[in-house]
């Protein structure tokens, strides 16, 4: 049954008349799910790892693409799986991509709540709400936020809402809302990372806006895009074969990082998730187009996704191709900055060493990234392992050996984000 569902969903269900039970999650893990065991050895399960802290030694997050039953995880879908590459020339490729996507957003539509739109002004929410805009009977409602000071992305958003005729809001933030919201921000995601915490310090902020002052209850996003076709760091991916395993990773680790700051952020302030470039069609298909054609071999990233929609006229051109900014820097490079400073703040350069080195897994290499681990630690003592590990470039890559996450830190991030 599990590989038969079209949706994004984590359950558990009871069997009340063999006193037995299944529980599951959908492939790519959008809803969360986590598990640990107790001291008799039972297995417990929660939607939130805050629920199990003190009842299992060990929190684990329920594996993506499997089924719990009689003791054992069985996987019934690898969404990362290719069991025959697609070959089709470039045209038909962007064709079926542009088709798939529309149809991942155009069921995401249908609600019994008001929708709403994130927009960053980047590539993948306009895309989103381009389409959308274009789906829908009346205007859609788009949400945009950035710093007060250095805010990059809000002009990109206003141009894509003024060129869809979305009603459009604005939310600004300020350093002091930053800070006074960072320790909130860990413990709701269960997680140190570093990249998952910038980047959730302005999703959580307009959600928790949209939540406060008006009736929406679902948003849709555009997470997933980046792993499916390419980040600014994957430019240095060797091979085609490279990019291709660095995809599969990526897809496989999205619970912890991407995914999970989306279903977080927006949860915790009462809304639902939706993501349209999760579509399991839609990622299935992606994943089997031949990596040759997904690499950068056109001076652009995200070249096959830009040229499907080339025609549409659904984005004005200086988004369509605009370059890549990430999310956590587009808020306005201050954010980050201001982050840093306190950071450094916090600990001398004696102190950071020596508690740092307390951290044998996932070891902080940053006053930073030392700051969030003992955030972390206070609400999930010992539980670093929820986590793979710090979500970074691809070190094993020229270019790419970096101590920061940032891809502003990357030689090609170029006019990126300005």
């Amino acid at each position: 049954m599990f590989a038969m569902l079209d949706a994004e969903y984590a359950l558990i269900l009871f069997d009340g008349e063999t006193n037995s039970f299944v529980a599951a999650r959908d492939p790519i893990g959008i809803r969360p799910l986590y598990y640990g065991y107790d001291e008799q050895g039972s297995i417990v399960f929660a939607s939130e790892p805050k629920n199990l802290v003190g009842l299992v030694e060990k929190i684990r997050p329920f594996p993506p693409g499997h089924y719990y039953r009689d003791g054992q995880f069985i996987c019934y879908c690898d969404i990362t799986a290719v069991e025959k590459v697609c070959t089709d020339d470039v045209e038909t490729v962007c064709s079926n991509i542009r088709e798939k996507l529309m149809a991942g957003v155009r069921k995401r539509l249908v609600a019994d709540a008001k929708v709403g739109f994130l927009l960053s002004g980047g590539l993948d929410s306009s895309l989103v709400c381009a389409i959308a805009a274009r789906e829908s009977a009346a205007p859609i409602r788009t949400f945009a936020i950035g710093m007060r000071e250095d805010a990059i992305d809000l002009k990109y958003a206003k141009q894509v809402a003024d060129f869809i005729g979305s009603e459009h809001t604005e939310v600004l933030m300020s350093r002091e809302e930053v800070l006074a919201s960072l320790e909130t921000v860990i413990e709701l995601l269960g997680t140190y990372d570093i990249t998952t915490i910038r980047a959730s310090m302005g999703m959580y902020l307009v959600c928790r806006y949209i939540h406060e002052h008006t009736d929406i209850r679902v948003l849709l996003t555009g997470e997933i895009s980046d792993e499916l076709f390419g980040y600014k760091y994957t430019d240095y991916a060797p091979s085609a074969e490279a990019f291709q395993t660095e995809a599969q990773k990526r897809i496989r680790e999205l619970h912890m990082y991407d995914v999970l700051r989306a279903d977080r952020c927006i949860s915790v302030n009462s809304l639902e998730a939706r993501v349209p470039f999760g579509d399991l069609e839609f990622v299935k298909y992606v994943m089997a187009v031949d990596p040759e054609k997904k690499m950068n071999r056109w001076g652009m990233g995200k070249y096959l996704l830009r040229h499907a929609f080339e025609q549409e006229h659904i984005l004005p051109d200086s988004i369509l191709w605009r370059e890549k900014a990430a999310f956590s820097d587009a808020v306005g490079h201050s954010m980050v900055d201001d982050l840093k400073e306190y950071a450094e703040g916090c600990y001398s350069d004696e102190e950071f060493e020596e508690k740092r080195r307390k951290y044998s897994f996932a070891q902080p290499f940053t006053k930073e990234s030392l700051l969030y681990r003992e955030i972390f630690e206070k609400y999930y003592p010992a539980q670093a392992e929820m986590v793979v590990d710090f979500w970074m470039p691809n070190r094993e890559w020229e270019g790419c050996d970096v101590n920061d996450p940032s891809a502003r830190v990357l030689a090609n991030y170029g006019a990126s984000g300005k």
